[in-house]
């Protein structure tokens, strides 16, 4: 698996470079500008993948309190003048100079540990309702935060794997189905309330309804896969990387993959996201203890739920929203956090009774 992981961030590379060399050349007179940066965030990633690989991850447990608290005071820092820095209308980060930090992946791997420390303690408790209202506060008061910078994919995520984990930890079926409907109920108003994100949904309902406008990101990424066809344009030949394709190196890279490599070639390239997936998920059942299960489960299924999400987002199947294909799109805070996460699942691998 850390080969699968370290394979999966140099195709990203590969086809980062591909994506972006033109539009950096443009913007920053550096045409390897974003390829140089993925390559720092890799190599900060291999470091931190490799400590957490030989670190005991039972010891994470002493770590949950000041992960939390440090997640919190993050994700408010967003929101100070001369701290937060905003794009595109959204404070989503915070910088120092030329480094930028995004709060809301570490606020992810904080909800993870929470949960697992918490439900470890005793497993028992999160079949009663009152029991499972430590993490609703924790997973609620991190959405909240998120949704304001706003960040409404990244709050979704969230809300999902929180769900996702409690289910998986032992929620009653009647518990989960009394928290997914006001969930539901609350995505629909948070939708309402912002007229960009009605524009969204119908952009996606109907792209062609602003081919120029809300819709123009989704025709471009249509447009990008279905030039791709079986086997593709060849790699660095994709023509709507010239500018015709918003964040081509980031939240959608997979279209300009699929436009390169085509539709045989995705059948690899996802059969390695899946292969992942399926060993993290087998790792969580050969856990040798409750927190290492949970916490098994949490990493693999914020890796699957992002993955999941950006594919739907980049076909059409859902209405568009920013969020990075994990371990591939553009992104230092992204690789580096599920680089770490990963020497956690081989930590938990290598402690349990599965061979990594």
């Amino acid at each position: 698996m850390p080969i699968a992981v370290l394979l999966l961030a140099v195709v990203g590379t590969v086809f980062i470079y591909s994506a972006s060399n033109y539009s950096a050349q443009k913007t920053y007179n550096d045409g390897l500008y974003f390829v140089k940066k993925q390559i720092i965030g890799i190599s900060l990633g291999v470091v931190a993948m490799i400590f957490a690989c030989f670190f005991d991850y039972g010891k994470l447990k002493k770590f949950t309190l000041p992960v939390a608290v440090i997640s919190f005071i993050l994700l408010g820092l967003v929101f100070v003048p001369g701290v937060g820095v905003e794009n595109y209308g959204a404070k989503r980060w915070i910088g120092v100079g030329s480094i930028t930090l995004q709060p809301s992946e570490i606020s992810k791997f904080a909800l993870i540990l929470f949960c697992a420390t918490y439900v470890s303690k005793n497993p028992d408790q999160i079949k009663t309702f009152k029991g499972i209202i430590p993490i609703l506060l924790f997973g609620g008061a991190t959405c909240l935060l998120i949704i304001i910078e706003p960040n409404m994919s990244i709050t979704v995520c969230v809300a999902v794997l929180m769900l996702t984990m409690l289910f998986s930890a032992g929620m009653k079926i009647k518990h989960f189905a009394i928290l997914i409907i006001p969930a539901v109920a609350l995505g629909v108003i948070l939708i309402a309330i912002e007229p960009y994100r009605l524009l969204r949904l119908a952009a996606f309902l109907n792209p062609w309804s602003s081919p120029k406008g809300e819709g123009y990101q989704l025709l471009q990424s249509l447009y990008a896969l279905g030039s791709g066809g079986w086997f593709g344009v060849g790699l660095f030949n994709s023509r709507q990387k010239y500018a015709f394709l918003p964040f081509a190196e980031s939240d959608f890279i997979l279209s300009v993959i699929g436009e390169e490599i085509g539709f045989v070639g995705l059948i690899f390239f996802f059969s390695l996201l899946g292969f992942i997936i399926f060993r993290g998920l087998k790792i969580a059942s050969k856990a040798k203890d409750t927190f290492g299960y949970v916490l098994a489960v949490g990493i693999t299924m914020i890796f699957g739920i992002q993955t999941v999400v950006n594919a739907l987002v980049v076909t059409g199947s859902i209405p568009p929203t920013g969020l990075p294909l994990p371990l591939v799109s553009s992104g230092n805070t992204s690789i580096i956090i599920f680089m770490a996460e990963m020497g956690v699942l081989y930590n938990i691998s290598a402690q349990g009774s599965l061979t990594f």
